[in-house]
């Protein structure tokens, strides 16, 4: 089996209890999603070694949580997204950071416009997202107390879908190059 079938074998069961639990819950669980950091590195490291697989796979765990790590600060995402994405970063290694998280973004994307039209989302969450990022004279304290309460499990989104969505993707891509 090549290696695409192993990780395929190994984290598709774990990526679809996520999703579950995130879509179920808003959270994800340390129990579930550090472990499979630790297989990614031992993975690696039986696989390529300490240089060829354990170095790329913590530089991508890197990149990919340091992605969400401002909009974490921002309480605009979980700290579970943040972990999920460090630790998919892990199995994919450096070489396909960039392109999960493109695609990743694009899931995103396609998910928060989902759950808009499906009127499960918050369009005062995602107005405040987008000024907050582009606007640098919008009074960012004044425009989050003016939000729904966090309560309201609609202005949520699973973003667990997201990378799941971008992690299978860029498995597609790599097609057995990992």
């Amino acid at each position: 089996m090549s290696p695409l079938g192993w990780m395929l074998l190994f984290t598709l069961p774990w990526l679809t209890v996520l999703c579950v639990k995130d879509w179920r819950t808003r959270r994800l669980p340390n129990v579930w999603v550090l472990p499979m950091g630790a297989v990614a590195l031992t993975a690696r490291l039986a696989l390529a070694g300490w240089n060829g697989g354990v170095l790329p796979g913590l530089t991508g765990g890197a990149l990919c949580g340091l992605f969400l790590l401002l909009p974490f600060f921002l309480r605009m995402a979980g700290a579970g997204d943040v972990k999920l994405l460090a630790v998919c970063g892990c199995w994919l290694g450096s070489a396909w950071a960039a392109d999960f998280l493109m695609l990743t973004s694009l899931g995103g994307f396609v998910l928060a416009v989902t759950f808009l039209l499906c009127r499960r989302g918050s369009a005062a969450r995602l107005k405040h997202l987008f000024r907050t990022l582009t606007d640098v004279r919008y009074d960012c304290g004044a425009g989050r107390a003016q939000l729904p309460p966090r309560t309201d499990e609609g202005g949520r989104i699973p973003f667990s879908l997201a990378i799941a969505l971008g992690y299978l993707g860029t498995l597609g891509l790599a097609g057995g190059q990992i």
